[in-house]
């Protein structure tokens, strides 16, 4: 009988280290193997298309370690910004596109690179009732991309998207400015309804500030104010029915023609 101190015990210790040791070998992650980059680009475009796009992120980004010299090696930088986009991943697409703008400031795709990051902020804008610095970082994005590229064919959609987000601030002020006027803080109200009108003169709730503030200066007893604002409406709103509201509030006069009865019930049924 042999003991564990003795030749066989000894053998025995060495064979179980040299299986220890080989399953912890097999722990190892691979050695690193460069693929061409063909392969690499033609891979991700396949994830892209598949829309496995956290993988086509990856194989893009790939593209960009191996081969960070070859032809390639930017536009890959360019399309993993647009997977991590098609992922909703908006941070991680922002953070590639402003990497992209800094390292590649005359590529012919830079003025692309603008516009995808502006689209990442835009299609992040919530509802008035939330906070707006989306909006505004939307904005701020869209209007950069219009000043640096003026005959750029993302432009047009630029300067859509922009009266869009004036209008959506726009409402965030009127909101606001409607929930002062609620609670019989006019001064807060008055001043709400005056950025709009200053400030984003070309939204569609001009108008509607216009007769808030004929309404909240009424209210404050400062009867030429409301004039002089009810005026301006009348000029440059004649016919909407704001001018009218405020026409009402001034004289006690309905400028509204009168339904008859006949078209009045027809209209309940």
């Amino acid at each position: 009988m042999s003991r564990c101190g003795g030749p066989l015990g000894r053998i025995s210790a060495i064979l179980l280290l040299a299986v220890f040791a080989a399953a912890c070998s097999s722990d190892e992650p691979p050695a690193y193997v460069e693929r061409p980059v063909e392969e690499l680009y033609n891979g991700a475009l396949d994830a892209l298309q598949a829309g496995e796009y956290e993988e086509a992120a990856r194989l893009f980004d790939e593209v960009e370690r191996q081969h960070p010299y070859s032809a390639w090696a930017s536009k890959a930088q360019l399309m993993a910004a647009y997977a991590f986009y098609q992922e909703n991943s908006y941070d991680e697409a922002i953070n590639a596109l402003d990497r992209f703008i800094e390292l590649h400031p005359g590529s012919p795709d830079v003025s692309y690179a603008y516009y995808l990051k502006a689209i990442s902020y835009y299609e992040q804008i919530s509802d008035v009732g939330r906070d707006q610095s989306m909006t505004t970082e939307a904005l701020n994005a869209l209007e950069e991309l219009a000043r640096r590229f003026p005959t750029s064919k993302y432009t047009r959609d630029a300067e859509l998207k922009i009266d869009l987000a004036l209008d959506h601030l726009a409402g965030k002020h009127m909101e606001i400015g409607r929930f002062y006027q609620s609670r019989s803080e006019y001064l807060a109200a008055i001043n709400r309804f005056r950025t709009v009108i200053e400030r984003y003169q070309t939204t569609t709730h001009v108008p509607e500030a216009l007769h808030r503030l004929v309404e909240s200066y009424m209210a404050l007893g400062i009867i030429d104010e409301a004039q002089a604002t009810a005026a301006v409406l009348g000029h440059n709103f004649p016919g909407s029915d704001w001018y009218i509201d405020s026409y009402a509030l001034l004289t006690g006069e309905n400028l509204r023609p009168a339904e008859s009865e006949e078209s009045w019930i027809s209209s309940i049924f």
